[in-house]
């Protein structure tokens, strides 16, 4: 029997302020076949038909019909557990956990991201009438510290993990001599955005512990363990605040985003194996800083936007200065999201949002190495990175001088 969503549109809006990514009220038995009501996302077009439209408070719905022999248990939606559990792709029991506490961290830091009540630790404490006291942009912030601390609380909780090396952190912490997980994070991406309300984001990235290295003395085996290529990722994340919260996600087999739903609490599998386009028609880079640029990235630049090109049509800039969103945007739509200068850090980003790229069929580049086949040599190590199309990244690479070695005029 099928069921067809009599919507609330009020429920579907929390204090929050961010829509939940399926609408679900009470249900009315109407006939043979259980229909459901959706947003419009964005992998779903091709895949389900529209079978018809209705407009709620200038909210365009599409109801959708789901096969009956759906593999999401008949209800229609499968949570991040559900997916990566027994009844899902099965990643593992250890790995499960620590996902579950992941989860648990990325909501709390949601909730302290969207909370007017702390907005002021989203400012720097060295900031004082609006003067910049300190020496970087990148300065921790207090939001930065809080966020750090609430996923070390929920790592260390999981019991699944022996060090947590955090680009907040100058040294790996020792965790735990049993855990089976190294975790590698950016605790809270582009905080410096967040007096402006502009997305923000998570980064995670997980390894399994070098047992071999055990032997050694705790701070060596920590940052040993921390220092492994990206080609050794079990999986990595990251999770986008924004209108929605979004996880995305890897374990090796495909990239799958789930969104928070806020009346449950749980991440809702809404973009089932992404496959980000060939090419895309967006670039996103600071441009204010062409004229310190390569006459490679330049030209790569110039023509593109022109539309000359190996694809015919003129690019457009979107550029939002938060790598987590400005790569979100690329997932979904294509095209290449870029530092050309030596500014993001390897560990930390590079590695785990070159790994979610490769698992979605794109490519994650220095400008001339494949950036999973890099062997980090320090725990802050930086480098230029591009991301995107796999298409668009081979032309990128194609203009050879893309790497920006100098930054004038600002903080590395």
């Amino acid at each position: 029997m099928i069921y067809a969503t009599i919507i609330n549109m009020q429920s579907s809006i929390t204090a929050a302020g961010y829509a939940t990514p399926f609408i679900r009220q009470r249900t009315h038995l109407l006939s043979k076949q259980r229909t459901s009501v959706s947003f419009h996302l964005h992998r779903d077009r091709a895949r389900r038909p529209i079978r018809k439209m209705a407009s709620f408070s200038g909210l365009s719905i599409s109801i959708r019909s789901h096969a009956s022999n759906s593999d999401d248990g008949g209800s229609g939606f499968r949570t991040l557990t559900e997916y990566a559990g027994k009844g899902g792709i099965d990643v593992g029991d250890d790995l499960l956990i620590l996902f579950d506490h992941i989860q648990y961290a990325c909501k709390r830091i949601a909730a302290l991201v969207a909370s007017p009540f702390n907005s002021s630790l989203g400012r720097r404490s060295d900031v004082v009438g609006g003067v910049d006291a300190g020496t970087g942009r990148d300065d921790p912030k207090p939001l930065d510290i809080v966020s750090n601390e609430i996923i070390l609380s929920s790592l260390c909780n999981s019991g699944k993990v022996a060090v947590m090396a955090s680009e907040e952190d100058d040294t790996p912490i020792w965790i735990s001599n049993d855990g089976p997980f190294v975790v590698v994070t950016d605790p809270l991406d582009g905080s410096r955005n967040i007096d402006a309300s502009i997305p923000t984001g998570t980064i995670f990235g997980i390894y399994n512990r070098l047992v071999e290295l055990d032997h050694l003395p705790t701070d060596e085996k920590a940052q040993l363990n921390s220092l492994q290529s990206g080609s050794r990722l079990v999986a990595a994340a990251y999770v986008l605040y924004s209108s929605a919260t979004v996880l995305c996600a890897t374990f090796g087999s495909g990239t799958h985003a789930f969104t928070l739903d806020h009346t449950t609490g749980d991440f809702i599998l809404t973009h089932p194996n992404l496959r980000i386009p060939l090419r895309g028609q967006i670039y996103s880079v600071n441009d204010a800083r062409y004229f310190d640029w390569p006459e490679g990235l330049r030209q790569y630049i110039d023509t593109i936007r022109q539309g000359k090109g190996k694809y015919p049509k003129k690019y457009s800039a979107r550029y939002i200065c938060s790598l987590v969103a400005d790569f979100h945007r690329t997932l979904l739509y294509g095209g290449v999201a870029m530092n050309p200068r030596d500014h993001l850090r390897l560990v930390y980003e590079a590695n785990p949002l070159s790994f979610l790229a490769e698992q979605a069929g794109g490519k994650g580049s220095d400008g001339k190495n494949r950036i999973l086949s890099l062997q980090p040599v320090k725990l802050h190590q930086r480098l230029p990175l591009f991301l995107g199309s796999p298409e668009d990244i081979e032309e990128l690479e194609s203009y050879g001088d893309v790497q920006q070695k100098v930054n004038p005029g600002y903080e590395v």
